[in-house]
């Protein structure tokens, strides 16, 4: 290129478009291009979407929205570029229906970035691809991928060969380039699902299962501690399944005390567990490690087993439970959060009461709740006991108000206990009431039971000689709640390990 030319990133949905994002930002970087952080300052704004569920379709048909309404206005921007899940999940669909875009690019697209930018900058056009199932462009078991490389999907870097079936590649920094400072970041451990879950279509646009091999995950995470991280995250749509196609489906347990053994990381979280494939084994890794997180982001979606048969799932409120007192056994202040799906077609009163029943003894951290709706391409869409929609409302509406009451009782709970902080920012709203406590409001973080985004914050109060650092671990014990969120005082003996953890 002449002369640089500048691109915003803007990324809706999950931690894995997260990681998506700063991969696109790896490769642009690499070929010369400028990173900018305001869509208004660059000539190309690249929105990476989110295909899950409709609220999340419409942000980010607003975003790009948004995006397009900077063109033509004196300033910068030339371009407004989709990528990201709803991208890949309706390709020429979306662009037909959204000609605002100036181009829709697949996960295809995503080693060719700057090529693809480039040419629309210059006055060319990018045919969108047509949707297609993903499950069926690639190789599930070892032995195919022997003697290839695996693209995962929508991941910019390359999966290298399970071991044993291929040298071992050295070293190498990855191909990602960070958005923020952060002391906090995700990883991906694997791209793709092969649950058939009947409410779920991400399989259809993500793909099969596909694990990264572990030396690339352990790079990776040197490589953002030596950016200065000192959390980071263990992201894909099912973390149990990890190494199941590489031939170990224990290869989890091995790698988290590797991960635990960087220098520079204070904590490592496992998010996304399927309850059904929880093992004694794991669970001792995730309770027993120090720097593990005893953390657990449980997908239970409901309790009622007739309700999980038709959503192809397993398990009842019973077995749920002793799978709480099993983890709590050993790390009594462990951190679990999970997502639940009310008036799934043919649930009845009984199975929301059932619900219900595990809610209230599950002594969950963080509940989120969401009514049930058609999904496109999805087997439950077809199902033909389906609720009115007044009635899911009033069920989502129930149970919402039983969740915001389970958690804020959870929270209490949590009085009098001691807690590692990774501190996330300094100060605070100055309308925050942390009466009863000693101090002010010095920082703002999270302790090891909660997750970046979801499941709420500590406010650390302290005397203003006291000021942490962004990025540093404070020991602190825990005196009040709002809600979900925990107040603190920051404790003067500076405690070794997560005293948080509950080992």
């Amino acid at each position: 290129m002449s002369e640089r030319r500048t691109v915003a990133l803007v990324t809706l949905g999950c931690a894995r478009n997260e990681v998506d994002s700063e991969e696109l930002a790896g490769r642009l970087a690499a070929d010369g291009w400028d990173l900018v952080d305001d869509a208004a300052d660059a000539e190309v704004a690249v929105v990476n979407t989110c295909g899950f569920v409709d609220a999340a379709k419409k942000d980010s048909v607003d975003a790009l929205l948004e995006a397009n309404e900077l063109k033509g206005t004196g300033g910068r921007t030339q371009a407004v570029v989709a990528v990201g899940c709803m991208a890949e999940r309706y390709g020429k669909e979306l662009a037909e229906a959204l000609p605002e875009a100036d181009a829709v690019l697949g996960f295809d697209d995503y080693a060719d970035i700057s090529e693809r930018l480039n040419t629309i900058l210059s006055g060319g056009s990018h045919a969108p691809h047509v949707p297609r199932d993903r499950r069926k462009l690639l190789p599930i078991s070892p032995a195919e991928r022997q003697g290839t490389e695996v693209a995962l999907p929508g991941h910019g870097a390359i999966a290298d060969l399970p071991e044993g079936l291929a040298p071992a590649s050295g070293p190498r920094a990855p191909l990602r380039r960070r958005l923020d400072a952060s002391p906090v970041a995700s990883v991906k451990l694997a791209s793709g699902c092969d649950r058939r879950c009947t409410f779920c279509a991400i399989p259809s646009f993500r793909g099969s299962f596909i694990s990264r091999r572990p030396s690339d995950v352990l790079n990776e995470a040197r490589w953002l501690a030596e950016q200065g991280v000192r959390e980071i995250m263990l992201v894909s749509e099912n973390n149990t399944s990890y190494g199941k196609d590489l031939g170990d489906i224990r290869l989890l347990e091995s790698l988290l005390p590797e991960l635990a053994a960087v220098e520079g990381l204070e904590r490592i979280r496992v998010s996304y567990l399927q309850p059904a494939e929880m093992r004694p084994g794991l669970i001792d890794v995730l309770t027993g490690t120090e720097k593990v997180a005893p953390y657990f982001d449980l997908s239970f979606q409901h309790s009622a087993p007739e309700v999980l048969r038709a959503m192809r799932r397993f398990g009842d409120t019973d077995r749920f439970l002793e799978l709480l007192a099993t983890i709590r056994s050993k790390a009594p202040q462990a951190g679990v959060r999970s997502n639940f799906i009310v008036g799934f077609p043919g649930e009845s009163e009984a199975d929301l009461a059932e619900l219900e029943r595990f809610l209230t003894g599950a002594r969950l951290d963080a509940i989120g709740v969401f009514g049930y709706s058609d999904e496109e391409g999805t087997e439950a869409a077809g199902f033909a006991e389906k609720l009115p929609p007044e009635v899911v409302a009033e069920r989502l509406a129930r149970v919402s108000e039983l969740a915001d009451e389970l958690i804020a009782q959870r929270a209490e709970e949590r009085l009098g206990e001691d807690a590692s902080v990774l501190v996330e920012s300094l100060g605070v709203d100055e309308e925050t009431d942390v009466s009863g406590a000693t101090g002010e409001v010095v920082a703002v973080g999270r302790a090891a039971h909660q997750a970046p985004e979801t499941d709420g914050q500590i406010l650390l109060v302290g005397k203003g000689e006291d000021r942490p650092a962004v990025g540093q671990l404070v020991p602190a014990r825990i005196v009040g709640s709002q809600g979900v969120d925990l107040i603190a005082e920051i404790t003067p003996v500076a405690g070794a390990g997560d005293p948080g953890a509950g080992r």
